[in-house]
């Protein structure tokens, strides 16, 4: 005989924004019951995420979002508010430093949403970037080119004359392990959590959803689903037919981070850096061992490749290499291993690379989706404003018409969240690329 549960929601999705939706919907007031068709928390994307946590974004909104975020990680015991004793995740507030360069406007829009927003932030010339670390190669090498590019390599004109640093920024060395802490904090309030388990059916009566079958046959009645599937959210909005209105779509994205180790003499774990360079089309960050962790600024020379999420490929290409010897040029002596270590997964993104916090046209189903691999910071603040708008909605206002204005919880902002609107335009603002 099959279970059936009664729930105020269901949770589609135990990543680290999934889990934290739960935990607020829980601290409102409402029995959470959450689905993942993984076997724990933050098992799937989330735990192959780069967990980096910073403040500079293409827009206002994004920038203040972000922000907000940053005093739940920097306070993450006080955020989790846990009753446990347990292992938390460590946020290591090493700060970020990203390049001036031709590409990103020698950052005076990014200068200007964090003055909006008084977020502190310094100016540092070359002198200070290669004292902070040592042996960088400032030449500039723009355009980034792929490894099988005639030009790869070779210096382009000018150096970088400098870069802007974040204080307010860092990274998480476990992302599997804040998804699991955030899981013990909602479960503590009477959250329940179902792994090993898929959503295979989402009834809906009168355009009101009613909950959700799963693949073993459960039943959990519910008057609201929340959809935070990740790089499965497109499927999940198809089965129900949310994606009927919808003028921002989501698709999987397939991506790879290559872990090196660090040139031999350079310290990099202990500079606890993160950097952002455009100029060849890699961010990095230091990884335990000694290594370093780096990643793709989607580069208009790197060929996004759209995937099923159910059937892609997990194995390394010349993509990872290709990112790995593009730092090379920056990092004399970075040696690149010829068995590459690293990560391949997916990320979940929008036209503009910008994520969907909203309703859908099936009342009671909502979307916290395209995430697009620069969303995992942001998780605290996007399970506040769901919740929110959870309760906007619910209470029978119309968010599609008059979207709900959303206080931010450590900050002095309120968000239009319109902009996160699956109905919005393009934001013509987006960086359209990882960093949002």
């Amino acid at each position: 005989m099959s279970d059936h549960y009664c729930a105020d929601a269901v949770v589609i999705g135990a990543g680290v924004i999934g889990a934290a939706v739960a935990l607020e919907l829980t601290r409102g007031g409402r029995k959470t019951i959450s689905v993942d068709r993984l076997p724990a928390a933050g098992y799937g994307s989330t735990s192959s995420s780069c967990a980096i946590i910073r403040v500079h974004y293409s827009t206002l909104e994004g920038t203040a979002f972000a922000y907000d975020g940053y005093f739940d990680w920097k306070h993450w015991k006080a955020f989790l508010d846990c009753p446990l004793d347990i292992e938390t995740a460590r946020f290591q507030e090493s700060g970020c430093l990203v390049m001036k360069t031709k590409g990103n406007g020698h950052l005076e829009k990014i200068v200007a949403n964090v003055e909006k927003l008084s977020i502190p932030y310094e100016h540092w010339d070359a002198h200070q970037i290669v004292k902070r670390l040592p042996g960088y190669d400032l030449q500039s090498f723009a355009p980034a080119r792929r490894m099988d590019d005639p030009g790869f390599g070779e210096p382009g004109k000018g150096r970088i004359e400098g870069g802007v640093f974040f204080p307010t920024a860092g990274f998480v060395s476990d992302p599997q392990l804040a998804a699991q802490n955030i899981q013990v904090a909602a479960t503590a309030r009477g959250a329940k959590f179902l792994f090993n388990r898929e959503v295979t059916a989402i009834p809906v009566s009168a355009n009101r959803v009613g909950g959700v079958t799963l693949d073993d046959g459960t039943t959990i009645s519910a008057p609201v689903v929340v959809n935070v599937a990740g790089p499965h959210s497109s499927k999940v909005n198809r089965m129900i037919g949310a994606d009927v209105d919808m003028k921002i779509t989501t698709r999987a994205l397939r991506q790879e981070v290559a872990h090196v180790p660090a040139p031999q003499g350079l310290d990099f774990e202990s500079s606890k850096l993160v950097i952002s360079d455009n100029d060849i089309g890699v961010y990095c960050r230091p990884e335990t061992g000694n290594f370093v962790l780096a990643g793709s600024e989607d580069p208009e020379c790197d060929a996004r490749e759209w995937v099923d999420p159910d059937d892609f490929s997990r194995d390394f290409t010349e993509q990872a290499t290709t990112q790995a010897l593009r730092l090379a040029q920056r990092m004399s002596g970075l040696k690149v291993p010829t068995r590459m270590r690293g990560v391949v997964d997916l990320y979940d993104v929008t036209e503009d690379w910008l994520p969907i916090y909203d309703r859908s046209a099936v009342d009671g189903f909502y979307m916290a989706c395209g995430s697009s691999g620069n969303q995992f910071k942001n998780a605290p603040a996007a399970g506040r404003l769901m919740a929110g708008l959870i309760d906007y909605c619910e209470a029978g206002n119309d968010h599609d018409r008059h979207p709900l204005q959303f206080d931010l919880a450590h900050i002095d902002f309120v968000l239009d969240t319109a902009t996160m609107s699956r109905l919005r335009k393009i934001n013509p603002d987006s960086s359209f690329s990882v960093l949002g």
